[in-house]
């Protein structure tokens, strides 16, 4: 494998596995809401280093990469406006306490 390759995988490897590493042990909302978007960047370094190194001429790699980062976005916004929600209800954003909100 060429070395200019593992100078970029090498680094997404290191982000996903913190993204991992973060949404597992946290309890808090927002911070599990930044490991996952750490894990869906670690994922557009790799989407756009595999297209420069298999399909230097082309773009498409470039192009969904830009695509999934729009999607995450829309994603993040979401995510933030469903817990403003149950942190008004709850007054805690804790995944232990927000648990017991059945109804």
């Amino acid at each position: 494998m060429d070395l200019n390759i593992l100078c970029y995988l090498i680094p997404a490897l290191f982000m996903f596995c913190c993204g991992v590493y973060g949404f597992i042990t946290r309890k808090n909302m927002i911070a599990i809401l930044i490991s996952l978007e750490l894990m869906l960047n670690a994922v557009d370094i790799n989407f756009v280093v595999f297209n420069r190194f298999l399909f230097p001429g082309q773009m498409e790699g470039m192009f969904f990469t830009l695509f999934a980062i729009a999607i995450a976005a829309a994603e993040t916004a979401l995510a933030i406006a469903i817990i403003c929600n149950i942190f008004r209800v709850a007054k805690d954003i804790d995944v232990r306490e927000i648990t017991k909100m059945k109804f």
